[in-house]
């Protein structure tokens, strides 16, 4: 049997052109280091980001903390590439790492510095 938890997540929509979003997510604006700087000081279990462009201007900021990368069993030959364009590199130390029955990879770093 498998059981799966269920998170209460607030969900944040970083744009600057959206005017509204889904029902259940929350449009941010502004300076995105002051926005991401108030969200961390909430209380909770941490900030999860997806996509591309996002990573990459927090990764900019200094602003990631943890990196989780999930790596499948799939050679896809296209799509976006995760961090590209970042300006320094970023040396990471890996804290964990474990192999799902799929043969997918979750490996999790911290900045070393």
């Amino acid at each position: 049997m498998t059981h799966f938890r269920r998170y209460a997540a607030r969900k944040y929509v970083v744009s600057s052109t959206l005017r509204q979003v889904d029902w259940n997510a929350e449009l941010v604006r502004g300076d995105l280091q002051e926005v991401v700087a108030q969200l961390k000081r909430q209380p909770g279990q941490g900030i999860l980001v997806g996509g591309v462009k996002l990573p990459l201007a927090l990764a900019e900021l200094g602003l990631i903390d943890e990196y989780e990368f999930v790596v499948q069993p799939r050679l896809a030959g296209h799509g976006p590439t995760l961090l590209a364009g970042l300006s320094a590199s970023v040396e990471l130390k890996l804290v964990s790492s474990r192999e799902l029955d799929s043969g997918t990879v979750v490996m999790r770093y911290v900045p070393a510095s």
